[in-house]
């Protein structure tokens, strides 16, 4: 009898072993997804598959083209990943905890910081467009320098990666406005990753390479320019035969951007050029090119312009939560101003 017990005992105990051990059963991984393989699970994670939440939300085209498996086999890998995902939902506040850890970039100008309610923010794409001389690259060199805060990045700073599809970077200026805020001007100029882009297509594989700095060389990217956006997708797609074309590569663009800037909680500053419309008979006929495309993918939307006695306006023209308004601001030796 004693036995018996001691043996009953024994089963109770273990029970929750096997419970463990069958919820770790449950946690499917990519190769566990049916007719994925070692190799093919290579494949989708060097181009940003890395778990089943990204291949659930995939299309089949883009898993069919990033390993280069059939139709048949890909619906079925989304599928099953879609069945075993933790959609996971969650709380007001535990979002508003989230918000907790945004940064913001400082402008170098307080009305402008205060315009944006602190500076520019971290988990989405602020868009700056104007015309030539308003102040767009000026911003860029002015952000590369304040990532460089402890508040911001941490002691050795913020890596920044400069897309350059117009050779507007200037090291130069970069190190002026570090000297004369003083900057560890050695570091300043380190923490840049800068690239020229050649073409739109180049563009947009510049723009999916930043997770490798991340990920591979463990960077602490935290500010993304794209300076500017539009120059090669204008140059390249001629005529209104092309536009669709055009507007298709561009919204795969700016969804990468803004990915890369939600998962990994970056600034992503983009500048973007302007047209005048001719239809527009009362008030300022400049907009932004790229159509709804950028408007919408853009969280945070600022008009630049010339003002007077050699000033900049901003003009905030699109906010999820701030109300619109202008401020000015002046560029100086030392970066942006309010004077």
């Amino acid at each position: 009898m004693k036995e018996i017990i001691e043996k009953s005992n024994e089963l109770i105990e273990e029970k929750p072993v096997q419970k463990s051990k069958k919820s770790e059963k449950n946690e499917m991984v990519i190769e566990d997804l049916p007719g994925v393989g070692a190799a093919t699970a290579d494949k989708l994670k060097e181009v940003g598959y890395t778990d089943l939440m990204s291949i659930a939300v995939a299309s089949p085209s883009e898993l069919m083209e990033a390993a280069g498996i059939g139709d048949n086999v890909v619906k079925r890998i989304i599928q099953v990943a879609r069945k075993n995902l933790d959609i996971g939902f969650e709380t007001g506040e535990e979002l508003l905890k989230k918000r907790d850890l945004v940064k913001r970039v400082s402008t170098g100008s307080e009305n402008f910081n205060t315009l944006l309610g602190g500076g520019l923010e971290t988990g989405s794409i602020t868009e700056c467009y104007g015309a030539y001389g308003s102040g767009k690259t000026a911003l860029a060199h002015q952000l590369v320098c304040s990532a460089q805060s402890n508040e911001f990045g941490n002691e050795d700073g913020a890596v920044v990666v400069w897309i350059d599809t117009e050779g507007t970077l200037r090291p130069e200026r970069v190190k002026q406005i570090a000297e004369l805020n003083g900057l560890d001007v050695d570091k300043t100029l380190k923490n840049i990753r800068a690239v020229r882009a050649f073409n739109s297509d180049h563009q947009m594989l510049l723009a999916e390479k930043v997770e490798d700095l991340i990920k591979k060389e463990g960077l602490n990217v935290r500010l993304v320019i794209v300076d500017s956006l539009m120059s090669h997708f204008r140059s390249e797609f001629i005529g209104r035969g092309t536009l669709s074309d055009r507007q298709q590569k561009l919204n795969k663009h700016m969804h990468v951007l803004l990915k890369l800037a939600q998962n990994h909680n970056i600034a992503v500053y983009i500048t973007n050029q302007v047209m005048s419309k001719p239809d527009t008979f009362f008030g300022d006929p400049t907009v932004a090119i790229g159509g709804n495309i950028v408007a919408h993918a853009s969280t945070t939307r600022v008009y630049l312009r010339r003002g007077k006695k050699g000033s900049r306006v901003a003009k905030l023209v699109d906010s999820p939560c701030l109300p619109d308004g202008e401020c000015m601001f002046f560029v100086t030796d030392e970066g942006l101003r309010d004077e």
